[in-house]
């Protein structure tokens, strides 16, 4: 099968340099498969900058500053962070502290994937945060993939305790510890549910919303009485995944499985989703495990089969984080800053009113209400920038900063021609500026709507061109070292061995990000015998 290489994990050959790159091999069947490579490097720290500068000698106003991307790609990444007010670091080192703004896209990405649960027969549910060591000791992959990660807590209410608790890391064994009370029958199966909760897990090298020592997801955990039943619901919530990160996020992700190096700590099988980022690297931004009998077999979670045979559960769990904005930001942003996907952006049209004259504020005002409640009317999220502290200029790169994907401009000469001007955030200068947009309301919500539609599926496009331009296909080892060190995520076929899979990251850096799920036709050789 083909794989994706990148640095990192490594399973089909899609490589690609530093933290977030795949690549994919050729098919084989089974242990032949095309895989992404990607290399991972260590994110950065570098802060964000603002500059200082003298205001009309009575006030000092700070100017935002944004590092070009082509200048310094992480640094790029913080200060858009930082200057589109999406979060801040916490007081603990590793930590963030998630601001309105930043939280606004995690809340339209919770009410996509809630309807998506639920539509697909989940309930959700809350779990507690600390949970007794022995549960994580229970299955011992579990404990192995997670100790170097775990947070404890040894002391509570001035008494040292009798067992020390983990921060949650994951629900797994806890989930374990509760099925194993409520099912009993067959007639308790499946049992699907979900829950929204923070996690801990203790990073050294940190990188906001990208890797945080506490960070915001969602867990689903399923059980079920047949493996067959187990799989599909695996392969089901990757394919939601897939279809939220193309339509929703407009991040074209290559789906698979996992190598056996990569796969979850005690699953038998995990399924991703891998995007490559603007600067080439990989990002897993979902995962799906069929966990198998493993952790049933731990937690003795069993029920009664139609023949009254005891039998254990085979399970999954399933998972997407506040990850994905980090994803978002460097899929998309450019160096005037973040750039949003309309389906997924807190405001999707920002009204900048522009008047001189003070006998213009008022009727320019009026028509800039007049035009945000007709939008808002129709379900569109809008925002009217009245301050007047700021100079319409200032406006302009603000919010272009901020990502909104429509400006709709409104002086005194357009409010007199019954029309506006609007300008969208990807398509920069003149070439993005329509004159003259009526006014009228059912005339103005259909462009806008229209516009919309048009910069979410623009933003794909060449989010696909990116990522397309950007992978190789290789025939042999040379060949995807050669790759990788341009930068580039490799595609071959691979049925070598978990060794030469961990001496490829050695050696190059690169990891298998996946065995793509879309294979191409024909045997291929893998690259480790040519």
């Amino acid at each position: 099968m083909v794989v994706t290489l990148g640095l990192h994990p490594l399973t089909s050959s899609f490589l690609s340099p530093a933290t977030l790159s795949p690549g994919w091999t050729s098919v084989r069947r089974q242990d032949r498969r095309l895989r992404y490579f990607s290399v991972h490097k260590a994110a950065g720290s570098s802060s964000s900058s603002l500059e200082t500068v003298a205001g009309n000698q009575k006030s000092k106003a700070q100017e935002r500053v944004i590092t070009p991307i082509s200048e310094d790609f992480n640094a790029w990444y913080l200060d858009v962070i930082a200057n589109a007010e999406l979060a801040d670091y916490g007081p603990v080192r590793g930590t963030m502290v998630i601001r309105p703004y930043g939280y606004a896209i995690w809340e339209a990405i919770q009410d996509y994937l809630n309807l998506k649960f639920k539509e697909t027969g989940h309930s959700n549910m809350y779990f507690p945060q600390f949970i007794p060591y022995s549960f994580i000791e229970k299955e011992a992959s579990h404990v192995e993939g997670f100790s170097p990660e775990l947070a404890l807590v040894t002391i509570g209410g001035g008494k040292e305790l009798d067992e020390k608790l983990v921060v949650r890391p994951t629900s797994e064994t806890i989930v374990n510890h509760m099925f194993t009370q409520w099912i009993h029958s067959h007639r308790d199966l499946p049992l699907m549910i979900n829950q929204w909760a923070n996690v801990t897990r203790w990073e050294m090298r940190t990188k906001p919303f990208v890797r945080t020592l506490e960070f915001l997801w969602q867990e689903g955990h399923t059980a079920h009485a047949t493996d067959e039943e187990a799989e599909h619901e695996a392969l089901q919530m990757i394919d939601i995944y897939t279809k939220f990160a193309y339509e929703q996020a407009a991040i074209p992700v290559i789906t698979g499985r996992k190598s056996k190096v990569e796969t979850f700590a005690g699953a038998l099988r995990t399924y991703t989703i891998e995007a490559m980022m603007g600067d080439r690297k990989a990002l897993q931004a979902g995962t799906s495990h069929h966990l198998g009998q493993n952790f049933s077999r731990a937690f003795g979670t069993m029920f009664t089969d139609v023949n009254g045979e005891r039998q254990y559960v085979w399970q999954t769990s399933w998972a997407i984080s506040t990850r994905f904005i980090g994803g978002i930001i460097m899929t998309h942003g450019d160096d005037a800053g973040l750039m949003l996907p309309p389906n997924l952006a807190p405001v999707q049209v920002i009204i900048i009113p522009i008047w001189k004259k003070t006998n213009e504020k008022d009727v320019v005002l009026d028509a800039a209400t007049s035009v945000k409640q007709s939008l808002s009317a129709a379900g569109i999220r809008v925002k009217l920038d009245d301050s007047e502290q700021r100079t319409p200029g200032w406006k302009f790169n603000f919010w272009e900063m901020k990502g909104v994907p429509l400006r709709v401009e409104i002086g005194p000469r357009d409010v007199a021609n019954g029309s506006v001007v609007i300008s969208r955030r990807d398509v920069p200068g003149k070439e993005g500026k329509a004159f003259g947009i009526s006014m009228e309301a059912t005339t103005l919500v259909a462009y806008v709507n229209q516009k919309l539609i048009g910069i979410q599926s623009a933003l794909l496009e060449r989010a696909i061109s990116f990522r397309d331009r950007n992978i190789v296909d290789v025939s042999s080892y040379d060949e995807l070292k050669e790759s990788i060190s341009l930068g580039k995520w490799a595609r071959c076929p691979w049925s070598a061995s978990d060794k030469d899979e961990l001496r490829v990251k050695e050696e190059t850096g690169a990891t298998i990000r996946c065995f793509p799920f879309d294979q191409p036709k024909g045997a291929k050789t893998c690259i480790m015998t040519v």
